[in-house]
């Protein structure tokens, strides 16, 4: 291994040049906040299930609703997958959505979907945990920087050991569930997630991902108004709190509880259009 080079000596002025952000979001076409108000209002719930422990689960929320992720028993990680119930190639961007909204999510912050479509897919309505902010190491809680505990980078680190309750199985299992689609055909459907209720971040010295346990306590939820029809999976990461390991039996998993609720906003809701770029590009 070489060794790393000298800094030159106008080092420091090169790393005190000035942050830009990527995309400025003063031009992003913002919800109406009056619809996002009463969309946790005068709610009737339409169905519900539990995510157990270690497994996934598939479900279906039409445009308008509001769904409800809860930590019930005690702090558990879910990793959330979308895809547009009527066309499963359209499906959540956590990369766009992180360069949108940041390396965290909380009320009023949208889940886009991925290209040519580029709209949102939902909106956080609510969100018990937005006191948390950013901690003192850098974590957030509600992640879109993580991609989902997978068995191929399990069997990459443990001397390929087969490990099928990563969050990415769970997925996996769950939407061949709710669509009748066979494994391979279903698999390159799932996607990087919107890990509900994680703590992470990057630590301050090497840049490297890090989780730490959930605040989460049972009650704490995370609503989001459905902006299209959606098929949705939930998966209850076999990290659990996710504070000490995961991709394994040895963290305490709980079950995570899912809602669906008609609201004061469903009646008028009106999905949002895709993006307005003709897809020419320049050809």
């Amino acid at each position: 291994m070489q060794k790393s080079p000298a800094a030159p000596p106008d080092a420091e002025a090169r790393r005190e040049v000035r942050p830009v952000i990527c995309y400025p979001t003063d031009t992003l076409p913002a919800p109406d906040p009056d619809h996002l108000a009463v969309a946790t209002r005068d709610l009737v719930k339409r169905a519900g299930l539990t995510v157990p422990p270690r497994e996934g689960r598939a479900f279906r929320v039409a445009a308008g609703q509001t769904f409800r992720i809860t930590s019930v028993e005690g702090p558990q990680v879910g990793d959330l997958n979308l895809w547009n119930a009527h066309d499963l190639t359209e499906r959540f961007f956590s990369g766009k959505t992180r360069a949108l909204h940041g390396t965290h999510v909380t009320t009023g912050d949208r889940l886009w979907s991925t290209l040519p479509h580029l709209r949102p897919l939902a909106t956080i309505v609510d969100d018990t945990l937005s006191w948390y902010g950013i901690d003192a190491f850098g974590g957030g809680v509600h992640d879109v920087i993580g991609t989902r505990c997978d068995p191929y980078t399990h069997a990459l680190l443990n001397d390929g050991d087969a490990y099928h309750h990563c969050c990415h199985s769970n997925l996996t299992r769950a939407l061949c569930d709710g669509t009748g689609l066979p494994v391979a055909e279903a698999e390159p459907l799932v996607h990087d997630v919107l890990n509900v209720f994680m703590c992470t971040g990057f630590t301050r010295d090497t840049g490297r991902y890090f989780m730490k346990a959930s605040p989460a306590r049972p009650g704490d939820h995370i609503d989001f108004l459905a902006e299209i029809d959606l098929l949705c999976a939930l998966s209850a990461c076999p990290g659990g709190d996710c504070g000490s390991t995961h991709s394994s039996d040895d963290a305490a998993c709980h079950p995570l509880l899912v809602e669906v609720f008609d609201s004061a906003a469903t009646a008028a809701h009106r999905p949002p259009e895709p993006a307005r770029y003709d897809r020419s590009h320049g050809r």
